[in-house]
């Protein structure tokens, strides 16, 4: 709180005031609150420890890599203070990577101070500088300096931001690696305007098709190949604003184009685009930049909620995409073809005892989801409690309602291939028995995105009974196999980058609530029936995974799960021991996953904490 009230100022005074009228009193006090809690690493320490050295840096300058890729690096300017002008260009300049071409466009034809500086720049033969008659707006002038590019890839570089020595030796190192990459981006943070302090770190997943529609993650630092940017046609000055967005997702459909009409595959843009885990590109901060004003360009949202739906409608999918309360974030509505506007889902829900938890998720299933033709398949599993074949009886003539036996020892895996076999659904929604539906709508929700022909599995975002986030998400690692992301998190927060309320693309979810097209459940072999009881949904969403379909984490549907009521606690030495060989069964099948950075996390995030808190530590290299 300290910390807090030294920053007050009458500018930061202001700015909680029109947040305040944005966002009004109740949701303002939740995002006061998230922002003033203390981090669990200090962000400010942990990059001064983690940036390189002055011997890395010295390191890279020897390594050129042949020094055969260029980079031409674009930057419009209008009216750039000098100071912040300098200091873009010094981070060009010292660069470890010395083959970059630096365009810069001078829209600012009076600013007399801004010409005499760029004038001494461009004595270097590696600085091209275009003066503009009068300023043409954000798209038109960084097609200028579009034009002047002869690299074989472009940089996108604010006028007022800075570079990390080593940006373009990471990304020339990466595509040594990786040559048929097409794009690259790295990860970035903001500085104050002074250039002194390092804050609000954004460590990006890999591509994340679906994390991408929902907000503008990619951002900075972003280089593309330079025949790819051209084919594009540039930036489109109807995109002012939200220009890069549309940029970057024109760019993206282009590079991992795989067939005429069949963009962003997920096989394609594994290849084609590629992600630097490492902060290489500072956004400052000062009272007239987005990052901190983003009140200064409202037109710059409505322009992004365009530029996701004109790249729905090039991808051939059917939706909207609308603007959600936080600046710069949207939420897409899919919506179906004609001939799947009504398909029969399957709801197999396995079953031991507790008559009044399954009577609870029956009568909420029936309250919740009336708009969507189903069949409910509850699979019995060794019941011995009256009250729950007195339960069956009374639901026995129930026309939605089958009662399946399953006289095997529980097998959660065995289970539900058992009541796919028996499903007619083309849709195959696994619900627990201890899941409660409280709002209309989410299975209608799910199932639009699970519709999507790219589209594997849909989790939905689960609750404890308290309010508290059970799953929204999982990571590989977590907790040394695999973990729910936000555990325990109040039920109001978003989380860090509001990732907890966001519909993207992640390695698993949960089968507590999952939904499948039984051809691609079927197609994959179902669940492990190794894995009687754990990590068998991981296992399966990891296949999906590697099939190139796409696991998507769906917050707007949202359920209570009082977790593994019928189960119980794993405390018996059978239970132990079970439980040991399944991770076995997990390290032995997929250590890459394991030993590596799961792709749609970052390799700088703890894999000990739930809450996308820093590594502590060293940093992984």
């Amino acid at each position: 709180m300290k910390n807090y009230l030294k920053k007050l100022s009458p500018y930061m005074v202001l700015k909680g005031i029109r947040y305040l009228r944005h966002f009004g009193p109740k949701e303002f006090l939740i995002r006061l609150q998230e922002r003033m809690e203390p981090e669990e690493v200090p962000y400010g320490p942990w990059y001064d420890h983690y940036r390189p050295t002055p011997e890395e840096l010295d390191r890279q300058r020897k390594q050129t890599f042949g020094n055969d890729i260029r980079f031409s690096i674009l930057v419009p300017c209008f009216h750039t203070p000098v100071r912040y002008l300098q200091e873009m260009a010094d981070s060009v300049f010292r660069q470890t990577y010395s083959n970059w071409q630096l365009c810069i466009v001078n829209a600012s034809p009076g600013d007399s101070e801004m010409k005499s500086l760029l004038e001494e720049y461009a004595k270097d033969p590696r600085v091209s500088v275009t003066s503009l008659e009068r300023n043409l707006g954000i798209s038109e002038n960084t097609n200028r300096a579009l034009e002047m590019a002869d690299g074989d890839y472009v940089c996108l570089l604010d006028h007022d931001d800075v570079l990390s020595e080593a940006a373009l030796w990471q990304i020339a190192r990466y595509l040594k690696e990786h040559p048929s990459a097409e794009i690259v981006y790295t990860d970035e943070d903001k500085i104050t305007g002074d250039g002194k302090e390092h804050f609000q770190p954004h460590l990006k997943p890999d591509f994340n098709l679906d994390l991408l529609r929902s907000n503008n993650y990619i951002c900075h630092l972003f280089a593309v190949r330079r025949t790819i940017a051209l084919q594009t046609g540039g930036f489109r000055e109807e995109y002012n604003g939200a220009q890069d967005y549309d940029f970057i997702f024109r760019c993206c459909e282009a590079a991992a184009e795989d067939a005429p009409g069949k963009t962003l595959s997920a096989r394609m843009t594994r290849e084609k685009i590629g992600h630097v885990p490492e902060i290489l590109y500072h956004w400052r901060v000062h009272k007239d930049s987005t990052a901190d004003n983003p009140d200064s360009k409202q037109y710059a949202f409505e322009a992004g909620r365009r530029a996701i739906e004109e790249h729905l409608k090039r991808c051939g999918e059917r939706g909207r995409a609308e603007e959600l309360k936080d600046h710069g974030f949207y939420r897409v509505h899919y919506e179906p073809e004609r001939d799947d506007a009504s398909p029969l889902v399957s709801v197999i829900i396995p079953s031991r005892n507790q008559a009044p938890v399954l009577e609870r998720c029956l009568k909420s299933l029936e309250k919740t989801t009336g708009e969507i033709k189903k069949e409910i398949l509850v699979i019995e599993n060794n019941s011995d409690e009256p009250e729950t074949f007195e339960l069956y009886r009374r639901l026995s003539g129930e026309p939605q309602i089958r009662f399946l036996r399953w006289d095997h020892p529980f097998n959660y895996s065995a289970i539900n291939n058992y009541g796919v076999r028996k499903a007619k659904g083309k849709y195959i929604l696994f619900l627990n028995n201890d899941i409660e539906a409280f709002q209309d709508g989410w299975l209608s929700e799910m199932l639009s995105v699970c519709r999507r022909p790219d589209v594997g599995a849909v989790g939905a975002r689960l609750y404890y009974p308290d309010n508290t986030i059970q799953h929204a998400g999982i990571v590989m690692g977590i907790g040394g196999v695999a973990g729910s992301m936000f555990v325990d998190m109040k039920r109001e927060r978003t989380g860090y980058l509001h990732k907890a309320a966001l519909l993207q693309d992640l390695s698993a979810v949960t089968a507590a609530c999952m939904l499948m097209k039984k051809e691609t459940f079927t197609a994959l072999g179902g669940f492990e029936e190794k894995l009687a009881v754990a990590f068998n949904d991981v296992d399966l969403c990891l296949r999906v995974n590697e099939a190139g379909l796409r696991v998507v984490y769906d917050p707007y549907a949202q359920l209570y799960h009082d977790e593994s009521r019928s189960r119980g606690a794993e405390d018996s030495k059978e239970k132990v021991r079970r439980f040991q060989n399944e991770i076995e069964y997990m390290r032995t099948n997929w250590l890459g996953y394991l030993k590596g950075t799961d792709p749609y996390y970052n390799k700088n995030l703890s894999l000990t904490k739930w809450n996308y808190s820093l590594k502590n530590g060293e940093r992984m290299r």
